[in-house]
């Protein structure tokens, strides 16, 4: 069986699929970061303030957001890899299933720092291994579950190839946060579309 996740083939594709459509997707992170930050001004309270029931409606509007946003967007960076120019009806695609993306995100958001805990390996296994639920919830219209359950299949054998992988998507961000800030508007479709083209090599069918 070829190896899966050859570094030089998941940066190529994502290098060129960021060249492609630099522009869109940049711009669709800044115009949500506006968004974003603008709705948590009216949450944050004012200097001796406590929280106000309209700061909680505005944070959780903020999350659901967020989680929308956060699989929108990874559903355009899949059709960039796929040729295809990013849809805003993408957005519109993956709300009809918000919630159940939100309860996925809530159980991965529990799960790891739960492994966290108990020691830094299992934590970083856990991430490893269940973080392509994600992308096999926007791609393959899987339950919460079943694309855990998925993550796991995908990921069994690559562990350190992922963790090389992960080394690198952190090492874009942080040189995008150091570019001043500006340069996360690159960086980090750069490390989505890694992250998106891991994944189909991943699901690809095994060539003997």
């Amino acid at each position: 069986m070829n190896e899966k996740i050859v570094y030089a083939d998941i940066f190529k594709t994502a290098w060129k699929g960021l060249l492609s459509q630099i522009w869109l997707l940049a711009g669709l992170l800044i115009g949500y970061t506006i968004i974003y930050s603008l709705l948590i001004l009216f949450a944050i309270p004012a200097k001796g303030e406590t929280v106000s029931i309209s700061g909680v409606i505005v944070m959780c509007i903020c999350l659901l957001l967020s989680v929308l946003f956060m699989m929108g967007y990874l559903r355009n960076c899949m059709q960039t890899l796929d040729r295809e120019e990013p849809q805003f009806s993408a957005y519109g695609q993956v709300a009809t299933k918000l919630f159940g993306f939100l309860a996925g995100y809530i159980c991965f958001a529990v799960i790891i720092p739960i492994g966290f805990a108990l020691l830094l390996f299992p934590g970083f296994y856990l991430y490893l291994r269940f973080q392509f639920f994600f992308a096999s919830m926007v791609d393959e219209d899987a339950g919460v579950i079943t694309s855990f359950k998925r993550s796991w299949a995908i990921t069994k054998g690559h562990t350190l190839r992922l963790f090389v992988l992960m080394l690198f998507q952190f090492l874009l961000i942080l040189l995008g946060t150091i570019a001043f800030g500006i340069g996360l508007f690159v960086t980090i479709p750069l490390a989505i579309l890694i992250y998106v083209s891991t994944y189909r090599r991943l699901i690809a069918p095994d060539v003997q």
